[in-house]
């Protein structure tokens, strides 16, 4: 098949053939017919993540159609369309048994650990833990930012941020996570406003139904007067020394901070006001991509049409375009919203 792989970090990917993957015994091969180009991606291919082994095969977000099956597998079939979040859970663990698959002490990430998805075929082990049937309602470039970037916004407001309709919530930086985000919270009910450097993606935010405020010296207290004090919720979804350190100080008393945008490399430490935290009351919360259980609710709103994620899509490409698309985060966006490449 054939697959794109990179050598060396920070060195232009090829698109390459590799053998056929090999479905283990409980899990399958997915034949992907649609994968995201994420941040996350590139950070992999910059070499800011010490457990991709060279060379190697990125990609994490992806959706398909089942082509091999494992000998232990009974709930899922060749031909089933399906889809998959971004950590591969091990079902055993003490956090997989109490639902928490997207914090498996023993988690596999394709694209990461694991050969990813920039490529024909791809391998999803346990399947019956990790593998999500998808509705012929929800297409495959949508369903694809279903298990990192759409999944991600979902959960994180969700299940950490507990948001509630009526209130406000903060999205620092409008790239794939954020134009998510916005979309999520919305549905919600709750006010939303986006901030941004780029006139494209503030623009988009609009769009969805966001406020928006450009980011610089003067955000902070612009979304704290549009907010009547400071949101309830903050989400950095970018993720960076500046956005985490404005995201917190956006907040009210007693708000909920979310962080979604990898902190790494030399963004790896920003200073919080701790005594801000410690006299408002505030909370500070990690998220890390979706729980499995949580596919089936939010693919019923997706069905139902209460949540859109095509609406996060900023572009579609094609498989030999997808070197190009990787090597271009090095630069500034040229587009708004999620990048998915279609096979």
């Amino acid at each position: 098949m054939r697959a794109v792989q990179y050598d060396s970090f920070g060195s232009t990917p090829a698109v390459i053939d590799v053998p056929d993957p090999v479905a283990p015994a409980d899990g399958v091969v997915v034949r992907v017919a649609a994968t995201g180009v994420c941040r996350s991606d590139w950070h992999a291919w910059k070499g800011h993540d010490d457990s991709v082994v060279l060379p190697h095969v990125p990609g994490h977000e992806f959706a398909g159609v089942v082509a091999s099956v494992g000998s232990d597998v009974t709930r899922f079939s060749v031909g089933d369309r399906v889809t998959a979040p971004f950590v591969f859970a091990c079902g055993r663990c003490e956090q997989c048994l109490d639902g928490a698959t997207q914090v498996c002490t023993r988690q596999q990430q394709p694209g990461f650990t694991l050969p990813g998805s920039y490529a024909e075929a791809v391998v999803v082990p346990h399947a019956e833990v990790n593998l999500v049937a998808l509705p012929d309602a929800v297409g495959f470039a949508e369903a694809a930012g279903l298990g990192c970037r759409f999944g991600t916004a979902y959960h994180a407001l969700h299940a950490r941020g507990r948001v509630a309709a009526g209130e406000w919530v903060v999205v620092y930086g409008c790239g794939g996570v954020g134009l998510s985000t916005v979309l999520v919270a919305k549905a919600a009910g709750a006010h939303v406003v986006a901030v941004d450097v780029s006139a494209a993606a503030l623009d988009r935010a609009a769009a969805l139904g966001a406020d928006v405020v450009r980011m610089d010296e003067d955000a902070v207290d612009t979304v704290r007067s549009l907010t009547g004090g400071g949101a309830h919720v903050s989400v950095d979804a970018f993720g960076s020394r500046a956005t985490s350190v404005a995201a917190v100080a956006s907040l009210r008393p007693r708000g909920r901070h979310v962080q979604v945008g990898l902190l790494l490399d030399a963004e790896a430490a920003p200073a919080i006001p701790m005594g801000r935290v410690i006299g408002e009351e505030l909370e500070l919360l990690g998220s890390h991509g979706i729980a499995v259980g949580e596919y089936a609710a939010m693919l019923d709103d997706v069905v139902a049409g209460r949540l859109r994620p095509a609406e996060s899509i900023g572009q579609t490409i094609g498989f030999d375009d997808l070197p190009a698309a990787l090597v271009a985060m090095d630069g500034p966006a040229t587009s708004a919203g999620m990048t998915v490449a279609v096979f």
